[in-house]
């Protein structure tokens, strides 16, 4: 179907139903920057022109600079390989979180606090959306993987800005909360990437509970008082609760964090998972498991730099003095996805398929 002609030379979708109309007003880049003067709390990051890029480009006509960001993750290969990387589970089951799904909950948090705090909602969803970028295949396992490999380390969140994300001339603020999202890290220098840096952790700890919990792993019941009884034993109850802290924080203080007893009850809540799920002797076992078949294919892609597929550019930042075979076998296999790492061991290396990371169920754990 091509369409349906009005007498007004416009072509509809529909041949037939109700035809909504809007008496809408032009709404373009320069009126939506005046208007985050005007609406944004003092000290929100505001959107001017092309926005600061390593690599000077034209402003977008309809587009925030920041609002460009946020499109640029969307559509970027790095963003849509997150779909086939770990979470906290190997080969998940249907319903359990990837790093794709994990960055989606991240970004509905940190939007939810960004709009009830006149803060910057483009950037705060754009950093959201692309804080993981720079993780591999396997989860956290492979950090330990790339990080005797290299000077000074891997860290996903500043390999994610660095490297991963760095062909999309993102802006400086971007780049910001994504390289410091962790809290490891320096703070973001902005409201708007402290705000996910909260968020982060707010929906891991979340939803890695109700993961768990959906395959017997975990019972909501054990978990400790200080974080039942302040925000509650489902998902829902906790983003909640937590959303709900840090918007009073913020709006009352200028801060961005948390007060007693939510702080509290989100550190109570992660170490409950790091002891129970994080730390179990499976998840070890899983992820010695990572480091050894991600280890491999890095030593193998370094002796043989042909067999990788695409070119992979590595700014000095990532490490100036790192031997470039090194550099490219890692950027190469820390862009796999799960399943493809898994394969390409077995097929390229000869990998026995039973010293590949398994799967996680109640019945393993």
């Amino acid at each position: 179907m091509a369409g349906t002609p009005t007498s007004e030379g416009v072509v509809l979708a529909h041949a037939s139903g109700a035809r909504p109309r809007v008496a809408a007003q032009g709404f373009d880049r320069a009126a939506r920057e005046e208007a985050e003067v005007l609406q944004l709390a003092p000290g929100a990051s505001l959107a001017h022109g092309a926005g600061q890029r390593a690599r000077e480009e034209e402003p977008d006509p309809l587009r925030t600079c920041f609002e460009r960001d946020h499109d640029r993750i969307l559509h970027s290969s790095a963003f849509r390989r997150l779909a086939g990387k770990t979470q906290v589970f190997v080969f998940p089951r249907d319903h359990q979180r990837t790093r794709l799904t994990h960055a989606l909950e991240v970004a509905q948090v940190a939007t939810a606090v960004a709009r009830a705090t006149s803060l910057n909602v483009a950037l705060t969803e754009a950093i959201a959306l692309g804080h993981d970028c720079g993780h591999g295949p396997g989860g956290h396992a492979s950090e330990e993987a790339f990080g005797p490999l290299l000077p000074g380390g891997y860290d996903h969140a500043i390999w994610g800005a660095d490297v991963v994300l760095a062909p999309l001339n993102l802006c400086a603020e971007t780049l910001d909360g994504i390289r410091h999202h962790s809290w490891s890290l320096p703070s973001p220098l902005t409201p708007e990437g402290a705000v996910v840096s909260w968020a982060d952790r707010c929906a891991y700890c979340a939803h890695d509970l109700e993961d768990a919990a959906g395959v017997g792993i975990v019972n909501p019941d054990d978990l400790p008082s200080e974080v039942a009884e302040v925000v509650g034993r489902t998902r829902s109850a906790q983003l909640r609760s937590f959303i709900n802290a840090l918007v009073d924080c913020i709006t009352e203080t200028g801060d961005v964090g948390m007060r007693q007893p939510y702080a509290a009850a989100l550190a109570a809540l992660r170490e409950f998972n790091y002891e129970r799920i994080y730390m179990s002797a499976a998840s070890l076992s899983q992820g010695r498991a990572v480091v050894e078949v991600l280890s491999a294919l890095v030593e193998y892609f370094v002796e043989n730099p042909t067999r990788t597929t695409g070119r992979f550019l590595v700014p000095e930042e990532a490490g100036e003095g790192v031997d470039a075979a090194l550099r490219h076998a890692v950027t190469y296999v820390a862009g796999m996805t799960d399943r493809f790492a898994f394969s390409t061991a077995v097929e390229l290396l000869g990998w026995p398929p039973e010293r590949l990371p398994r799967g996680i169920d109640a019945a393993g754990f």
